[in-house]
């Protein structure tokens, strides 16, 4: 270790590890790059941790920089961006940054029974394991299940099977010989989708995640499904060879407001 420099010093003030980490540009003291392995290692505490990725200095600045808060915006950008993709296939293939284009759309495919559906990005809030349902005395029934608490914020609970008329995976198998003898995986999860105010839970069969669709992937749905009455597919798309019902978000959470408050 030099003599003018005292790493110990560095340690037990936070403020001198990092003078700025809420900062838009953050100043460290990396002593790591300087009498570490990445400088020219007179750090007497090499003797003890080998490497500065051992050292508590180290991990003290790495904690600081993880600690911080995100802008307030951050969360939106993300989202903005993760919704669109690149027209150019050769990106699909490599590690680049994600190029944005209007000509596409970002769909969180899950599945309700046997029918996989998509929702847009943009009304996701997140996905959750299942809560507890507490039910409305004299209100509750098939499609207005209760009501679901989520990080402190209790939300109506709503069942996509019940408006959607599609059977649960529980239905399914209660109407079929299960014949295996392993204990099954549970997929279910809990869908918090809406935007500002407007939020609904759903729960769903299984999450499949979030991908990226061109505009020309998104068929038109068949005319039997757009002209029934409880018709709520905007168009269909095609996943891993199979069929995704994209559904009309709008429409949707309009009837569920009519229907349900």
């Amino acid at each position: 270790m030099r003599d003018n420099y005292d790493i110990s010093d560095d340690y037990n003030s936070d403020n001198q590890l990092l003078e700025d980490v809420n900062g838009e540009q953050p100043i460290f003291k990396d002593c790591w790059n300087k009498i570490g392995v990445m400088g020219d290692r007179t750090c007497g505490e090499l003797k003890t941790v080998i490497h500065c990725y051992e050292c508590p200095v180290y991990a003290a600045v790495g904690d600081s920089l993880l600690e911080r808060e995100a802008p307030a915006d951050y969360l939106e950008n993300w989202m903005n961006i993760i919704e669109e993709t690149s027209t150019n296939p050769d990106v699909y293939d490599s590690n680049e940054a994600i190029i944005r284009t209007p000509d596409s759309i970002s769909i969180i495919i899950f599945q309700l029974g046997n029918e996989k559906l998509g929702l847009p990005v943009r009304m996701l809030q997140e996905v959750t394991h299942p809560c507890i349902i507490q039910p409305v005395p004299h209100r509750s029934n098939e499609l207005f299940l209760g009501l679901v608490n989520i990080r402190g914020e209790t939300l109506i609970c709503a069942s996509l099977h019940s408006i959607l008329h599609i059977l649960s995976q529980e239905m399914i198998k209660s109407n079929q010989d299960n014949k295996s003898t392993g204990k099954p995986v549970n997929t279910q999860r809990m869908i918090v989708a809406g935007q500002g105010e407007d939020k609904w839970v759903f729960p769903v069969d299984e999450v499949h995640g979030i991908f990226r669709f061109h505009l020309n992937e998104l068929q038109e749905a068949p005319v039997v499904i757009t002209k029934s009455e409880e018709g709520y597919t905007k168009g269909i798309v095609y996943w891993e060879g199979e069929k995704i019902n994209y559904l009309d978000s709008d429409l949707l959470f309009y009837a569920l407001n009519q229907k349900i408050l």
